[in-house]
């Protein structure tokens, strides 16, 4: 039995060696509380719920144990491939996708799949298969080349339209750029670009939910039975938790459903209610240590195009921890960006999952560029 058992123990070992359980540990912890998170607030059909998110994380864990395995020098080569790829879903969903205010969702009968999530992945990527190729920091036409890379996508992802995805996928190239050595003063004038052209944008370009969302943000009140009800609702559970919380099981906004979209976009306000802040300050500490650990990895990388891959993807992650607390508790416009692992949904934690299996792979193999 002993031998058996030694023989389990050494296949084990030998089938991870990949993974990195520095990085394993908290996104299990991550994990396991929001099962516990969305058990509460599916009510009725909470095991349904987590049943049906643990299949997703099971894809999402095989998805990033495949993908730690991979050299970088090879995910390197294989990256327009991958980029373009990832393009071809993007325009197909333009033709006859589904969504509630738009096009987001290819529906494939099996499950729904959301192309503009694996942007997040093959975006960094192009961006950091380009760079590396260029002289570094990047001079003005490898800085428009690049520019041309990020937008492609993003515009088609905001045609759809998702202006929340679209943001995070600019903001994911836009790390490279800035990891690669931009200067500042190209951000300054993106920033002042941006703020020029966002009154042509608001009368030619937002569609009214979206342009309520902002005006919602900017007084909540104005209309609190209608467009000002989510984020009302959302403060309301945030405040009651406290500093322990109401208890699992116990947060009244989800379960008399106040909180609309508790288990998705909202499932941060439910554990800040039935957690409280000590709660909130766990989940926080583990988002922190995972984005902490991708940036070690990143700055121990001995070649660009690892460095400024792995670099962007924790960096990306810190954003999308950013943008939906943000949101939750009323400092940013609604913009239905999930909260990262935490909440409802298949595309979104196994894209995810797949970049830290890329994240680990540089760690692994930290090849000597040629």
């Amino acid at each position: 039995m002993s031998i058996i058992l030694r023989w389990l123990l050494e296949m084990f070992l030998r089938v991870t060696r990949t993974l990195d359980w520095a990085l394993i540990a908290p996104l299990v912890a991550l994990m396991a509380i929001a099962l516990a998170v969305l058990y509460s607030a599916g009510g009725e059909s909470g095991s349904q719920l987590v049943l049906a998110q643990s299949a997703r994380y099971v894809v999402g864990l095989a998805a990033m144990w495949a993908l730690s395995w991979l050299s970088p020098l090879r995910l390197r080569d294989a990256t327009p491939t991958v980029f373009a790829a990832t393009l071809v879903p993007l325009l197909l969903v333009l033709a006859i996708g589904t969504g509630k205010h738009g096009r987001h969702w290819l529906d494939l009968k099996l499950f729904y799949f959301q192309p503009s999530e694996l942007l997040k992945l093959s975006l960094p990527m192009m961006a950091a298969w380009y760079l590396d190729r260029q002289w570094l920091p990047p001079r003005v036409g490898t800085v428009l080349v690049t520019a041309l890379i990020i937008i492609v996508p993003t515009g088609l992802v905001m045609l759809q339209p998702d202006f929340g995805t679209a943001m995070l996928v600019l903001i994911s190239g836009a790390f490279v750029l800035f990891l690669a050595g931009l200067p500042w003063w190209w951000f300054a004038l993106g920033f002042g670009g941006v703020a020029a052209a966002a009154p042509v944008a608001w009368f030619w370009f937002l569609r009214p939910y979206q342009k309520d969302r902002i005006l919602t943000f900017l007084d909540p009140e104005s209309d609190p039975l209608g467009t000002g009800w989510n984020i009302i609702q959302s403060k309301i559970a945030i405040g009651s938790g406290g500093m322990t919380g109401q208890g699992w099981g116990q947060g009244s906004q989800s379960h008399l459903n106040y909180l609309p979209e508790h288990t998705t976009d909202f499932i941060f306000a439910v554990l800040s209610e039935e957690f409280g802040w000590a709660g909130v300050a766990v989940v926080l500490a583990l988002y922190l240590f995972i984005v902490g650990r991708c940036l070690w990895i990143a700055a121990e990388s001995r070649d660009g195009y690892s460095r400024l891959l792995a670099g962007s993807l924790g960096l990306a992650f810190f954003v999308y921890v950013i943008v939906n607390g943000g949101m939750i508790s009323g400092l940013l416009p609604v913009v239905g960006v999930p909260m990262p692992l935490l909440s409802y949904g298949g595309t979104a934690a196994v894209s995810l999952l797949a970049g830290i299996g890329v994240v680990m792979a540089v760690r692994n193999h930290r090849p000597i560029h040629a």
